[in-house]
């Protein structure tokens, strides 16, 4: 079974990069236990580390820095009110199925929306959680020896959406983001959505 660890305090994506990084290298050596982080970062914009990064649009203008990162995919937001998590798994011993990794992230978030009465699903082609046609949540995953980083992050509060109007969200022209908060019609606090992705994250990925 992972451990699961939440992080109270904002972090930096430099620090949680470093921390993923560093389990990484624990698991392979075998002197660290599968783990999930669960974490809020302080605001940055990342993206993928590709030739086309026209999703950040002007990135010199963008009101927070800019990282690129080992994920795959284009540009997303993190900040304070949305919920991120870090899967640092060996799928080695989970089929070595990256599509199953994805799919197990998103049934993750599907079932912790429904715990709020939100009834939040996939869409065909678009990795990813979305209610209706917006989009809750993001997911970008990397590999390294089969030990598995980054993961998803789910817009939990209404602070958490502005920064994206800045850019194209995952490079999906025309994608409307919305929140958890927001589709439950009450509000919802990042610890509150923490404690049920935790219990969901520990049911579906005990191995």
């Amino acid at each position: 079974m992972p451990t699961i660890r939440q992080l109270p305090d904002l972090i930096s994506y430099q620090d949680g990069l470093d921390l993923q990084e560093s389990l990484v290298d624990g698991i392979l050596a075998k002197t660290e236990p599968e783990t999930i982080l669960l974490l809020e970062h302080e605001p940055v914009y990342t993206i993928g580390r590709l030739r086309d990064q026209s999703s950040l649009r002007q990135a010199a203008m963008l009101p927070h820095p800019v990282f690129e990162t080992n994920r795959g995919g284009q540009a997303t937001f993190h900040g304070p009110g949305q919920l991120v998590g870090y899967p640092i798994l060996d799928l080695t011993r989970r089929g070595k199925d990256l599509h199953e990794h994805l799919r197990l992230l998103e049934e993750v978030l599907i079932r912790t929306c429904g715990h709020f009465g939100v009834d939040a699903g996939r869409r065909d082609g678009l990795t990813g959680v979305w209610v209706e046609n917006r989009k809750l949540a993001s997911i970008g995953v990397g590999v390294r020896k089969w030990i598995s980083m980054h993961g998803f992050a789910i817009n939990i509060t209404k602070a958490s959406l502005p920064p994206f109007l800045a850019i194209t969200p995952c490079g999906l022209d025309g994608v409307s983001m919305t929140c958890l908060e927001s589709e439950a019609r009450r509000p919802i606090s990042v610890r509150e959505a923490a404690a049920v992705a935790r219990e969901e994250l520990l049911r579906l990925f005990t191995a």
